[in-house]
């Protein structure tokens, strides 16, 4: 919990720029637009946009942002140093740099004489030239400058001398911010700690050593920032060694979004930054957004979301063994670092062939229907789920499906409409099977037996469409369901074609979204079986909302 007395730290957003460079992520205009206005919402102070110049998308960013501003966080353009042998006033992409208009510009140079040598193929000595020149003109347009300091621990670890005078060179001409990169995310937290702190020593020996000017009594001292890659799976560890050797400034990406294995992940940095270490980097109103925030970023990247991800994943805070779940039942603390709401997450009680009756009455009451242990209906749901989950069924990733089971077990399951069969055929042209197919089902509804057809794109979505055809005169709020996912998975494929299939089915209404499970050694009766329940589920749903609303008034 952070006070008005919490130390503050910077955060720096980079994920639409470091992050984009994940092999597979790519971001229209419009989607870097939307990134950007909801780290804002977030509270990010520094939001990186992307290299002016680079590429007309990122041109056109800025030039958009100028004209319809963030509230409160600052854009910041990225660029390198000036090429070797030139000045800083004549390098064409420093004026796409001062184009974009930003306050704040990024400028990262090299730190490791490797680089300098191989990479630039120039002298030391140019490099520290290129630095100050590059940083001085900008300045001298009215450009406040972060530096990053590029492959910064291995520098330093082959040449720590050398390293050092980079920053320097920074800090003479006059960068208020000094991050050090671990570019190469190979570095260990214990190696970050260290050097963090002798950075910060030697750099507070350099500043005292100057001579006193009229100047120096006005000049900011510049502060230490961290910007580290997942490469060793150290990314989050490593930043938050350097806050505590005293970097002031955290750089990363949301959901961990980067290069090779990625950034360090602001999801996970801020929340153990905020809740453990006692930083000040968001409110608390905006940390409870942080969820939100990580799954709106996946949604427009197009990425699926890591379920598993710390703090904001949907398993974060899921209990499936019977005794945790009953632990959890009675003090949350037993199983939980924090409480998922802080974060903007919640608590999932999972349900599976590992549970107990904890696992069973939690999640009865987190849809409403109260379970009495001390009656049969509970253990019987119980045991249903064991001895169904043994037959191949999933009911964690399947909870619509349980809800039916429990319903059916306490007998008051409603029988909206019957299934009496189903036929499928696929087309064959020359010998191959074409995606075209024909579905016939026959359902009975209120005594009356409904015989419907229709083509689809595969077995499954005619199967789906035939059903709907039938039933939407019944049920018109069907029309306003759609299978949004289908997921099959060969349970025992040493049997081969006698293996049973798993079929798992995502519906929804537009609002809400349920899955449900069906198995079978036929893959097309599994189908029915999920498609069939999905839109009995769905019906459910809708039912229980006109019953509210009708009770509402």
């Amino acid at each position: 919990m952070t006070t008005n007395s919490s130390p503050q730290l910077w955060l720096y957003d980079t994920t639409l720029r470091d992050g984009t460079q994940r092999e597979g992520l790519s971001v229209s205009i419009e989607d870097k637009l939307r990134i950007a206005k909801r780290l804002d919402q977030l509270g990010i102070p520094f939001i990186e946009g992307g290299w002016p110049g680079a590429n007309p998308k990122d041109v056109q960013f800025f030039w958009q942002l100028q004209e319809n501003p963030l509230k409160q966080a600052e854009i910041v353009a990225f660029c390198s140093t000036r090429r070797p042998n030139t000045t800083a006033a004549t390098e064409p992409m420093l004026q796409d740099i001062l184009a974009a208009g930003t306050r704040w510009v990024t400028i990262f140079g090299k730190s490791w004489d490797l680089h300098v040598t191989t990479g630039l193929k120039t002298t030391l000595e140019e490099n520290l030239a290129m630095i100050s020149d590059t940083i001085e003109y900008l300045r001298s347009q009215g450009r406040r400058i972060i530096y990053d300091a590029e492959h910064w621990f291995d520098g330093y670890k082959h040449n720590r001398d050398y390293a050092l005078q980079t920053l320097e060179a920074a800090i003479a001409s006059g960068a208020e911010w000094l991050v050090l990169c671990d570019t190469n995310g190979g570095t260990l937290p214990h190696e970050i700690s260290q050097i963090v702190q002798d950075v910060i020593s030697h750099l507070s020996f350099v500043i005292c050593q100057e001579p006193m000017t009229k100047d120096k009594e006005q000049r900011i001292i510049p502060q230490i920032g961290i910007h580290t890659h997942n490469d060793s799976e150290m990314a989050v560890a490593n930043a938050i060694a350097a806050v505590m050797a005293g970097a002031k400034m955290v750089q990363g990406t949301i959901n961990g979004y980067g290069e090779r294995c990625g950034n360090a992940n602001l999801c996970s940095l801020i929340p153990n930054l905020q809740l453990k270490a006692g930083y000040s980097c968001i409110t608390e109103d905006q940390l409870t957004q942080l969820t939100e925030a990580s799954r709106f970023v996946s949604e427009v990247v197009n990425l699926a979301p890591d379920e598993h991800a710390p703090f904001v994943g949907r398993s974060a805070f899921a209990h499936k063994g019977g005794i945790h779940v009953s632990a959890v039942e009675r003090n949350p603390l037993t199983y939980e670092h924090i409480q998922p709401e802080q974060v903007g997450n919640s608590r999932r009680i999972v349900i599976s062939e590992q549970s107990g009756l904890s696992n069973v009455l939690a999640k009865a009451r987190s849809f409403g229907i109260e379970l009495d242990q001390q009656k049969a209906e509970a253990r019987e749901i119980l045991q249903r789920l064991k001895d169904l989950e043994s037959e191949g069924f999933q009911f964690e990733a399947a909870e619509a499906s349980f809800v039916l089971l429990m319903h059916e077990a306490l007998g008051d399951r409603q029988q909206f409409f019957e299934v009496k069969g189903f036929q499928v055929h696929c087309d064959l042209i020359e010998g191959k099977e074409t995606s075209n197919a024909l579905a016939t089902v026959k359902v009975a509804v209120e005594g009356k037996n409904i015989l419907e057809a229709a083509e689809g794109n595969g077995p499954v979505a005619a199967l789906d469409a035939a059903l709907r055809k039938a039933l939407v005169n019944f049920y018109p709020q069907i029309a306003s369901f759609d299978l949004t996912d289908y997921k099959v998975r060969i349970l025992n494929g040493h049997t081969g074609t006698a293996a049973k299939t798993r079929v798992l089915v995502e519906s929804g209404n537009g609002h809400q979204r349920w899955t449900t499970v069906g198995v079978s050694t036929n893959i097309l009766a599994a189908s029915y079986q999920a498609v069939v329940e999905g839109l009995e589920y769905g019906l459910l749903l809708q039912s229980q909302l006109s019953a509210a609303l009708k009770a509402s008034g």
